[in-house]
């Protein structure tokens, strides 16, 4: 089969599967769970994938909710992965789309799953956990990486919900999260304040800190956080209390200066109140993400040819700086993600309007479409050896203009 023929086959497969796609992410929507507790997602998602199939191993790189599937009819040649991503936030649910995501990707696996014994290679769904960075160890694609799913492929795609059809073009920012505690000394607050030493003023003196330190920073960095133990009643000298930061920089070498930065700021708070303050690293960093153009223009093309043309923008005034474990996937094969809009920019993100759109009829077709522009773009590096070429030339390019 010619490569059109295969990519009309992909699409009419599903087409035909798309009704099941949806009820998977609607039911996704209904039964959020957060990251690496995502049971009954990952467990749903892989069987599927095993009825078709594909030969499974779940619980991989330590992480009972990731899985890898090969499809069938892989041959020795080029490898693409498609990634899918299935956690939620805390409160919101699927606010950032991750059931649109997963079920892009499902769709796309079962369709070349379908059509294995046609492909001059090999494609694999790796399903990565924990993405939101809302729990301790978050970034599941990083022990994935370390553990060598990703070793060997020619590319990894994926398709994100968002507010406007796209591609990624533009470089994320590298993202560290912290974990303080400060331990002080507990006093009845009215009787005998004087023996107490406060660790809640320690929280508050590093929260201004950062305040200040927040005017001396670049325009590319962010720095937020939240006091996540305050103390335990109002009348007592509070003797423990925690916070939770994460420091987001477009440069990797900033964002250690500022992290060292936050750290004085924590000092600080101890000397001034007197407590003792520890910290670590309640995850691995997340690194800048490295587009890879060659695929993009790929991802473009099968867009266009689904009624869904990317205008590119001039103005990025209104951008955000976002972080994303897909980051340090791209620091050792190309990566792309492509975009497809579910809701208007008034919605926000990471909200309940946004998880009530991926129920919408523009979240549902996003589906379809996701998974079918996913197929389309795996085809395409399976079949063109002069795409995956240009895409290895321009990451060992980016690489080296990294320094890496």
């Amino acid at each position: 089969m010619e490569l059109s023929e295969l990519k009309a086959a992909a699409q009419r497969e599903i087409d035909q599967m798309s009704s099941l796609l949806i009820e998977i992410s609607d039911w996704m929507a209904d039964n959020p769970e957060i990251g690496l507790q995502e049971y009954q997602a990952s467990a749903r998602l892989s069987a599927i994938l095993g009825e078709f199939g594909a030969d499974v191993e779940r619980g991989i790189a330590g992480m009972p909710t990731a899985f890898a599937a090969r499809l069938p009819g892989g041959k020795p040649g080029p490898r693409v992965a498609i990634i899918a991503e299935y956690d939620a936030l805390p409160e919101v649910g699927h606010g950032c789309g991750h059931n649109i995501i997963a079920t892009a990707a499902l769709g796309a696996g079962l369709a070349l799953a379908r059509l294995g014994q046609h492909l001059p290679g090999s494609v694999s769904v790796i399903g990565t956990p924990a993405e939101e960075s809302t729990v301790p160890n978050a970034g599941g694609k990083i022990p994935i990486l370390r553990h060598g799913y990703f070793h060997g492929m020619d590319a990894a795609i994926m398709i994100h919900p968002l507010t406007e059809d796209g591609v990624a073009s533009d470089s994320s920012l590298v993202a560290h999260g912290l974990d303080f505690s400060f331990h002080g000394r507990a006093a009845h607050a009215a009787a005998n304040p004087h023996e107490g030493i406060n660790a809640l003023d320690a929280v508050i003196v590093m929260f201004s800190s950062i305040g200040l330190l927040r005017q001396q920073i670049r325009s590319d960095a962010r720095i937020h956080g939240i006091i996540t133990h305050g103390g335990t009643a109002a009348n007592v000298i509070p003797s423990y209390t925690a916070c939770r930061f994460r420091v987001r920089a477009a440069d990797p070498a900033y964002a250690r200066d500022l992290v060292q930065r936050v750290v004085a700021c924590a000092e600080a708070g101890a000397t001034a109140s007197g407590a003792c303050m520890e910290w670590h690293e309640y995850m691995p960093p997340y690194l800048n993400m490295v587009p890879s153009h060659s695929i993009g223009e790929a991802f473009k093309a099968n867009l266009a040819a689904l009624g869904r043309p990317i205008v590119e923008r001039t103005d990025h005034s209104s951008d955000g700086g976002g972080s994303t474990d897909l980051g340090n996937v791209s620091h050792r094969i190309p990566v792309s993600c492509a975009y497809l809009k579910i809701c208007d920019a008034e919605a926000g993100w990471h909200t309940h309007e946004v998880a009530a759109a991926t129920r919408s009829a523009a979240g549902h077709a996003a589906i379809v479409d996701g998974a079918k522009i996913l197929a389309m773009t795996a085809l395409d590096l399976l079949f063109d050896a002069s795409l995956r070429k240009r895409a290895a030339e321009e990451h060992a390019e980016a690489m080296a203009n990294m320094g890496q």
